[in-house]
């Protein structure tokens, strides 16, 4: 290893480990939960493997793999990101029938 231990050493239970493996064994997982639980399986074969090796294992930079060693000790086991915001809508909906597509006509004039 070439530094000191990580300073997040997040757990696993054999639940977690499993679904983990029955996510990779799926056809059209997400992309992003599949290399989380790559991440999971390889940090569960080896606690102390440093964020750089784990980041190169993974093709994925250190601080992806310090980020998500931090999320799992704090906030607790999860493969999906946090709900948000999202976009905002680019148009307004449509009102009543006289205002019909007055988003429309705003944007259009903006």
């Amino acid at each position: 290893m070439a530094g000191p231990a990580p300073t997040y050493q997040p757990t696993f239970s054999e639940a977690q480990l499993a679904a983990c493996r029955a996510l990779l064994r799926r056809q059209s997982a997400p992309q992003a939960q599949a290399y989380r639980a790559k991440l999971v399986l390889l940090l569960h074969a080896d606690p102390r493997l440093d964020n750089e090796a784990a980041g190169r294992a993974l093709g994925k930079h250190a601080n992806w793999v310090r980020y998500w060693r931090r999320i799992w000790v704090r906030e607790g086991f999860r493969l999906t990101d946090k709900p948000g915001r999202g976009g905002k809508p680019a148009l307004s909906p449509p009102g009543d029938g006289d205002r019909q597509g007055a988003g429309l006509r705003a944007a259009r004039q903006a």
